[in-house]
């Protein structure tokens, strides 16, 4: 089975030091204490539009995470159009789908990643009906299983303009983390997709400013808590 695991991908992992990686470190620190009563032990991550570097900034999030002695597990519940076996180089034959479905043990469907502290769930094999099983009573109780197994949970949904997983995944999760391209989505698009989030009143940790000046790593990543309206 060809696997897929570029570099660039897992920075936070491959380069530590750089620039990138002490700005998920930064996004990381910011999330942990943009919450101070609330404990925030679920976390989604969406963007408003395809191709906006949700999967990358998700599954960095959750190296960043375990790179603090955290039990961190990364789920993949973007159903449609999976991505985190492809980034981790794991198989997607088994996933949450084939627990969700009673197919297979949620302790089967788990797999180590080479981050310690680290494990995912891949999506698994795309259902027919994506929308439906998210809003499952069956979800709603794996998420319940693994929160007693891990320090952190992480889900990578699909962009939140284009279909209503996300919607329904954020009503399931402690808070939001947003995705933006700056150089491809408007302030429009940004305003709908979080008008999507308040909805289903889910709590918005902040926005990741995606592609911001290529020229200064440093640039390339930013989080601005809920509090910043700028």
């Amino acid at each position: 089975m060809s696997r897929l695991m570029p570099k660039w991908n897992l920075i936070t992992e491959t380069n530590p030091k750089s620039p990138i990686s002490e700005g998920y470190r930064i996004l990381r620190t910011n999330i942990e204490y943009s919450s101070i009563d609330q404990s925030l032990q679920v976390i989604m991550v969406t963007s408003s539009k395809p191709s906006e570097g949700k999967s990358t900034t998700c599954a960095n999030m959750a190296v960043a995470f375990a790179q603090t002695n955290k039990r961190v597990l990364l789920i993949d519940a973007d159903l449609r159009k999976p991505t985190q076996h492809h980034i981790f180089g794991k198989s997607n034959r088994f996933g949450m789908t084939t627990a969700l479905f009673n197919q297979k043990e949620l302790q089967d469907v788990i797999q180590h990643t080479n981050t310690e502290n680290l494990s995912i769930i891949p999506a698994g094999p795309t259902p027919p009906n994506p929308s439906e099983l998210l809003s499952s009573k069956r979800m709603t109780a794996m998420l319940e299983a693994t929160k007693g197994m891990y320090d952190m949970i992480i889900i990578d949904t699909p962009p939140i303009l284009f279909v209503t997983d996300a919607q329904i995944v954020a009503a399931q999760s402690d808070g939001v983390v947003l995705v933006v391209d700056s150089g491809k989505v408007k302030k429009d698009v940004a305003l709908k997709a979080k008008a999507s989030l308040d909805h289903v009143k889910a709590k918005l940790l902040g926005v990741v400013l995606n592609n911001i000046n290529r020229k200064h790593a440093d640039s390339y990543y930013y989080y601005y808590g809920e509090k910043n309206e700028g």
